[in-house]
């Protein structure tokens, strides 16, 4: 059955949806109030934190799904290219360094205007598609922050995606 089947008749909120979705994957999470909620959704390189917000006067869906990382002052410039390059790459979704917190954030935004409603499946693919793109770039994040290496020479880590499954 889809996940959208169980509330064709219900008028959900989409904090309400998510924390459905949460309990169904078994994601640890706290609702910490109406409109937001946080979780912990483990990944193959990290565990990352995702928070979702429901803004009323835009009628969007944010998610901002992040790690902490502290990169070395000297590599940041590259760090930052490196960013764009991911970005190039991103239709639905974009990195930044919010480098006051030390976090390496995957943003997106849901926007339902005129009273739209998300499906469990859309908020689903929107936590999947933030995990799935900061497990394919973690690697190469590494590379460029810690292993020296350039920001094109790293893409080539992302780029080569891994086929079949282990």
């Amino acid at each position: 059955m889809a996940l959208s089947e169980q509330y064709l008749e219900e008028d959900l909120h989409p904090i309400d949806i998510v924390e459905h979705l949460a309990e169904h994957h078994d994601w640890d999470f706290d609702r910490i109030g109406d409109d937001q909620i946080a979780m912990a959704v483990e990944g193959q390189w990290r565990t990352y934190s995702i928070t979702l917000a429901w803004s009323n006067y835009d009628e969007t869906l944010r998610m901002v799904c992040s790690f902490e990382m502290e990169p070395p002052s000297e590599r940041e410039s590259d760090l930052y290219e490196l960013l764009n390059r991911m970005n190039d790459q991103c239709w639905a979704g974009a990195f930044t360094y919010w480098a006051n917190q030390k976090l390496m954030v995957y943003r997106y935004g849901l926007v339902l205007a005129g009273g739209q409603m998300a499906s469990p499946e859309q908020i689903d693919t929107m936590i999947n598609a933030a995990v799935l793109s900061a497990e394919r770039y973690y690697p190469a994040i590494q590379l460029v922050t810690w292993g020296n290496r350039t920001p094109e020479d790293a893409m080539q880590v992302a780029i080569a995606e891994a086929y079949g499954r282990a």
